[in-house]
């Protein structure tokens, strides 16, 4: 039975809808990449299915109820996020970043039981952040932060973990120290996670199932192979790409070398009025 999925989800900015009638089964015990143009509604999926956005239309499904019908401390319980670029204030060590993923498993204001220090170690553990857990967050590198920022995330002990482009703005070291991170969570611990992904190759890489959207909707999902096709990504990303095997794994790589017309996600540019696109060009 698959635990979390969508039906006829619709989810809007004010009164401009960006996602509708949106179907979709995220698959038990996998890593799921979504990915798409810039502006296709990514992460505006993933922040609803996290239940960060309301639904404007459809509901959202966990565990066979209602995701809006449930507690916030039921589904803090359940699943975890990590949205894009969080901030820690100042002087906060790792490990007290980490206690914060406990509060959905206290009761009122009381202090940290002897499980939630022994989740917090391990947690901390498994994250490679042992030998930081004393510093503070904002004096670590990139993907250290990121890395600190899972343990949280894994604190809260839930079985399904989002994540908005985890990678962002990092390093290749970082980016691979990150998503080899994650991959080692769902083989070991048999996590669910769902990630935006910007990387069309490390989607492929590092995910079993991809889900490829266009302007709030689903395009193809599948495997790799079923989704980086050079028909999916002409449609989706506007691009002629050569697609090739991984030495390493077999899975589809994307080689891209032409443009396809119009860039996807610019297509509504027309409809703002022309002295007002003046005015933005000059900055005004």
């Amino acid at each position: 039975m698959t635990r979390l999925f969508t039906k006829q989800l619709d989810v809007a900015y004010d009164d401009r809808l960006i996602v509708e009638g949106l179907n979709l089964s995220i698959p038990n015990g996998k890593i799921t990449a979504l990915v798409g143009a810039n502006g296709s509604g990514k992460s505006t999926i993933l922040k609803s299915m996290a239940r960060i956005m309301k639904p404007k239309g459809g509901q959202i499904f966990l565990d066979g109820k209602s995701i809006h019908q449930q507690t916030t401390k039921d589904v803090a319980k359940q699943l975890a996020i990590l949205p894009q670029n969080p901030t820690a204030p100042d002087g906060l060590t790792v490990q007290e970043l980490v206690s914060y993923g406990r509060f959905p498993h206290q009761k009122g204001f009381g202090s940290l039981s002897k499980e939630d220090k022994e989740v917090i170690h391990w947690a901390v553990e498994v994250t490679g952040m042992g030998d930081f857990a004393d510093r503070p967050v904002d004096q670590l590198s990139g993907g250290q932060r990121q890395r600190a920022w899972i343990a949280m995330a894994l604190a809260q002990q839930t079985d399904i973990l989002f994540l908005d482009e985890p990678t962002t703005f990092l390093d290749m070291a970082h980016q691979l120290e990150v998503l080899k991170l994650l991959q080692k969570l769902n083989a070991e611990e048999g996590r669910t996670i769902i990630m935006v992904v910007h990387d069309l190759n490390h989607a492929t890489r590092y995910a079993q199932h991809v889900v490829a959207i266009q302007s709030g909707r689903v395009v193809s999902e599948g495997t790799p192979e079923q989704v980086v096709t050079q028909d999916v990504l002409r449609q989706v990303f506007g691009i002629e790409a050569d697609i090739v095997p991984d030495p390493r794994t077999g899975v589809p790589l994307c080689m891209p070398y032409e443009l396809v017309g119009e860039l996807p996600g610019t297509q509504h540019r027309n409809s703002v009025p022309e002295e007002q696109r003046a005015a933005m060009a000059a900055g005004v």
